[in-house]
């Protein structure tokens, strides 16, 4: 499967995302939809997302705040506010201790992050930085990889330019 990777787009859907992710059979969504965006996205390509701090009552009665899925072989955990290894926020520490997921995917810190954290069983980090226009970052960008059965591999950064 091909996965398509984003966070806080806060509103704003670049249109080249549709081009980058025409291929992929999911989207996962790591919070900070912003109004609009899950209407338009999933219509495009099973969406599969969590709530972000800025979300109101429209994608929170869709979205919870945590999700817990497999895709192919893999365990996934996604949720907006995460952290990373070594940094991770307490609440989401005791989770990934307790539910061992292969790829841990987060939003929130605007900052393209992928890594690997060898003290949880080599978990793969992923925070697909912003692809929207709101924030403190300068470069918008998105995530897309590949899973096969257990085998995750072709991960790339899409960089969808300047902010503004």
């Amino acid at each position: 499967m091909q996965i398509g990777i984003l966070a806080d787009t806060h509103g704003f859907l670049d249109p080249s995302l549709f081009t980058y992710f025409k291929d992929s059979d999911e989207l996962w969504h790591a919070g900070d939809f912003g109004k609009g965006v899950a209407e338009v996205l999933a219509p495009f390509k099973p969406l599969k997302g969590v709530y972000g701090n800025i979300d109101g009552p429209d994608v929170r009665r869709i979205f919870n705040k945590d999700l817990q899925f497999t895709c192919e072989g893999i365990n996934v955990f996604m949720t907006h506010i995460g952290g990373y290894p070594a940094h991770y926020e307490k609440r989401v520490n005791s989770l990934l201790q307790s539910l061992k997921p292969q790829i841990f995917i987060a939003g929130h810190s605007h900052i393209i992050k992928i890594m690997r954290d060898k003290k949880l069983n080599n978990l793969l980090h992923i925070n697909p930085g912003a692809a929207g226009r709101v924030g403190f970052h300068l470069l918008r960008t998105a995530v897309r990889l590949k899973i096969d059965g257990n085998r995750i591999y072709d991960v790339e950064v899409i960089e969808l330019g300047k902010k503004f």
